[in-house]
């Protein structure tokens, strides 16, 4: 014997004085209780039809409610029903299971949180942000987005969602002091774009892989939404020979200036190692390899690749010479090679976050140097090292393949993005013909 009811639950009484309301489904005359997060009050509730009173002046939602309170019990019908379609005879948890996980079964933002929980837990931080940045965007875009099925998210919605980005908007920002200013937002750049419908495509994928979503709707693919044409171009930014020769130079600066200096120094000469690489690097990433002592390290974008190889970088004299300046100017905490990490204790995302917020300060440095050295039309961030690296190695005729390797890109179509077509003197020659 199975039968299913809904019922105001008399025998607990909250602190308002209410009554839950609770699902109690019965099987072999045993009885189990599943709250539906509802409650009321004696004179609120119909005991024979299971529902709030129709009445407006004790009730006044009580549409809302007793809609929702049959939809409860159509997904407790349907629950059971399954179990018998499929012969199994289920236990009392069993249907508890069920019946809780169906509530967030088929809902986009359940399943995006889940997979970014999972990027967490699994040391995938930066993927983490990524996610959690494109589900705050859909979050803004949809007010609805919480109860969205994968269903709903068709090439209407995602053509819809695309037009949203590129319309400026205000956005709010709360300090921690709780006072608030409004910040005027600009549309969306076609990368900017690209990024968060990639990430939006691959939860929809793995939703499908899942079961939880289907091909009937999929926004993307052939005859879909194409995220390849959202790429726009960027512009590569790298310093010229004499700007790096006024970075090189070493003169006098303000000790958080000169630390920012030494770490834009440190990228360069390692091949344009990435900030968040330098922060997670340890003295174990020194091995004495046959030429010498190197730097070798994983870089953390790739690091769980299938194809993820070592990067080896010659620990030169110049590269030990800037590694003990940095640690002359701040003591490295705990185990780490270089100064920057500046608390003790912290991982997973706590570090992340802790990086990221030392890249600011470091960039912010950074801009100050470039007002003390006269350069005024780059924006030197500690990403321009890369960028000035490849640069410089292609002016000394270092070829493209070898960048490639040394930059660790899986294809030169990467590559090329850094580099321009010619070298701007080869450009200059090639005009003398003219």
């Amino acid at each position: 014997m199975k039968y299913i009811s809904i019922i105001l639950y008399k025998s607990t009484t909250l602190k308002s004085g209410e009554h839950p309301i609770v699902l109690r489904i019965t099987k072999d005359r045993v009885r189990k209780f599943i709250s539906l997060n509802l409650s009321a009050i004696s004179d609120q509730w119909n005991d024979e039809f299971s529902q709030f009173k129709k009445d407006k002046r004790i009730n006044p939602d009580y549409e809302k409610s007793n809609a929702y309170i049959n939809s409860q019990f159509l997904k407790a019908k349907d629950v059971i029903d399954e179990f018998d379609r499929n012969k199994i005879d289920w236990t009392l948890n069993q249907f508890e299971e069920s019946f809780l996980n169906r509530t967030k079964k088929g809902k986009v933002k359940p399943f995006f949180e889940n997979h970014i929980q999972t990027l967490r837990n699994t040391g995938h931080q930066g993927n983490a942000r990524s996610y959690e940045i494109a589900l705050r965007m859909l979050e803004i875009f949809d007010k609805k987005f919480e109860k969205r099925l994968f269903p709903e998210v068709d090439i209407k919605y995602v053509q819809d969602f695309d037009a949203f980005l590129q319309t400026p908007r205000e956005s709010i920002y709360k300090y921690k002091n709780g006072t608030t200013k409004i910040v005027q937002r600009k549309g969306c750049c076609g990368n900017s774009r690209r990024g968060y419908m990639k990430q939006l495509r691959s939860i929809l994928n793995l939703a499908i892989q899942a079961k939880e979503a289907n091909r009937s709707t999929y926004p993307f693919g052939k005859g879909g939404f194409e995220v390849a044409k959202l790429e726009e171009e960027t512009e590569k930014r790298y310093l010229p020979t004499d700007y790096l020769a006024k970075v090189k130079a070493d003169i006098q600066l303000k000790e958080p200036v000169q630390f920012a200096r030494l770490v834009f120094l440190f990228s360069y000469y390692c091949y344009g190692m990435s900030f968040v690489d330098m922060a997670n690097l340890t003295p174990d990433n020194i091995k004495r390899l046959e030429n010498g002592q190197y730097i070798v390290y994983k870089r953390q974008k790739t690091q769980y690749s299938k194809k993820s190889k070592s990067i080896s970088v010659k620990l030169t004299e110049e590269l030990q010479t800037i590694i003990n300046e940095l640690c002359s100017l701040q003591k490295p905490v705990e185990n780490y090679l270089l100064p920057i990490v500046s608390r003790k204790g912290y991982t997973g995302e706590k570090l992340y976050k802790h990086i990221h917020n030392r890249l600011t300060v470091v960039n912010d440095n950074l801009e100050e140097m470039a007002k003390i050295l006269g350069i005024a039309d780059i924006n030197i961030t500690s990403y321009v090292s890369r960028h000035t690296m490849a640069m410089t190695l292609q002016n000394n005729g270092i070829k493209r393949e070898l960048i490639s390797q040394i930059m660790d890109h899986k294809d030169m179509k990467t590559t090329n993005t850094y580099l321009d077509s010619f070298a701007n003197t080869e450009i200059d020659e090639a005009a003398k013909v003219l």
